[in-house]
Parts: C-alpha cells; structure tokens; sequence
C-alpha cells in the first residue's frame, strides 16, 4: 500500500506534465496554423490586386491599398510614391500596353510580407509620352520582382525591381557608353 501511494503522486505529476506539454504543443499548432491562413490570405490578396490591375478595376485596387501606402521603385525616384501615383504609373504603361498581363510566375509569403515574381506581357500599341517612346505595334515583356507588406488586410508597402534595361531595348533603345565633353 505504501509503494502505491508512492506511485500514484509521481504517476499524477507524469500525467500533469505530459498533459501541460500537450496544450502547449497545441497552442503552438494553433499558433501555426493560424500564422498560415493568415500568409495565404495575404497571397490571395496580392493575386486579386495583380487581376484588378490588368482588369483596369482601379476603384478595387484603391480599397486594396492603405491610405498611407507607399510605393518603392527605385528606376522612377528614390522617393516612396503615393497610391494614386503608383496607379497613375500602371495606368502610363497600360496605355502604351493596353493588353498588359501579369503573370505571376511564383509567390511566396513570410509573416507580413508577400514577396512575387511576374512577367508582364502585352503589345506595344500606344505611345508612352511620358517617356517619349512611340508605339512599336510589337510584343513586349517585362519581368520584376515585388515584396509588399500587409498590414490589416491592406497593402501598406510596395517595392518593385523591374527589368526597365530589357523593356526599354524592346523599344529599340541601346545602352551606350557616356560621351566624353
């Protein structure tokens, strides 16, 4: 009788920490897999908002976008632009481009941020003013690579690297050495 009151304390200690061990392992699951419906979520979103943008659904794109979002592409300036910037750049090259697709090739997301990689297809029928570049009538391409921060369900940053060297050459442009004075 003594070895089984002995027993049953270290038994119900045995039991109490496994227990405490299996609510901890499952707060952490949950943890987990409350952690990945929120990053596919936040990859819908970033697919919905790249369909928005080739629909011309600027109003959609709008409420995607925080008030205070800021867009980073470092070959226009090196000064974040506003989100009605940022819509007015899509806009310049979707009149040059009016068929312009993009297509993302991958996605992936890590916590806040959703980081994609897309090529933009189309063809060439409007003139870029902007830039002086006349319509070419021939195919184009362009690839980039996008991270975009998520906060609240909105897009709150954006930073883009694009292939502007490759989109301008396919317009004919060359990339020529400086000329001495």
């Amino acid at each position: 009788m003594k070895k089984l009151l002995c027993i049953l304390p270290l038994a119900l200690v045995l039991c109490f920490m496994v227990g405490c061990q299996d609510k901890d392992a499952m707060a952490e699951l949950e943890e987990f897999k409350a952690q990945a419906a929120l990053e596919e979520q936040n990859k819908a979103l970033v697919i919905r908002y790249n369909e928005e943008m080739d629909n011309k659904n600027f109003d959609a794109v709008m409420e995607m976008l925080a008030p205070d979002y800021a867009y980073y592409f470092p070959t226009a300036s090196t000064e974040p632009g506003t989100r009605e910037q940022a819509i007015d750049q899509v806009k310049m090259f979707q009149n040059a481009v009016p068929d312009l697709v993009h297509n993302i090739e991958e996605i992936m997301a890590v916590g806040d941020k959703v980081i994609f990689r897309f090529i933009a297809r189309g063809t060439n029928t409007g003139d870029i003013v902007e830039m002086g570049i006349s319509a070419t009538g021939e195919k184009v391409e362009v690839s980039s690579i996008v991270i975009v921060r998520i906060e609240n369900g909105k897009i709150i940053e954006e930073w883009q690297e694009a292939d502007m060297l490759g989109f301008m050459q396919q317009f004919g442009f060359e990339l020529m050495p400086k000329q001495e004075k």
